[in-house]
């Protein structure tokens, strides 16, 4: 199986950046489709940015222009970029990867990081 393991959460300042990664280990993870959800106390889990095999992107539009997610296949590594964090960026950031090929059907997630965005 797939395991994933995020890092780089912590507390920054309104207008701050930081950047999260993803270890991967198991599977294949060049052929994956990666991506960063996050979800705030009392919300459901949401979208925020994913990237294909491909290095195909799509952002969720309120991190758009903010946000930049990359992986690096060689390190299976997924990061996230994040500049210019609002408080409305405050969540439980959680990596993914997912596989739909054919009858395959998987998905695969971390554990989460904390990300507070406050002064």
């Amino acid at each position: 199986q797939v395991q994933l393991v995020e890092s780089g959460g912590g507390l920054v300042q309104p207008g701050g950046s930081l950047r999260l990664s993803c270890a991967s280990s198991g599977g294949i993870f060049s052929i994956y489709t990666v991506g960063w959800y996050r979800q705030a106390p009392g919300k459901q889990r949401e979208l925020v940015a994913t990237i294909t095999s491909g290095g195909s992107t799509n952002y969720a539009d309120s991190v758009k222009g903010r946000f930049t997610i990359s992986r690096d296949n060689a390190k299976n590594t997924v990061n996230l970029q994040m500049n210019s964090l609002k408080p409305e960026d405050t969540a439980v950031y959680y990596c993914n990867a997912s596989l739909r090929i054919g009858p395959i059907h998987d998905d695969y997630w971390g554990q989460g990081t904390q990300v507070t965005v406050s002064s």
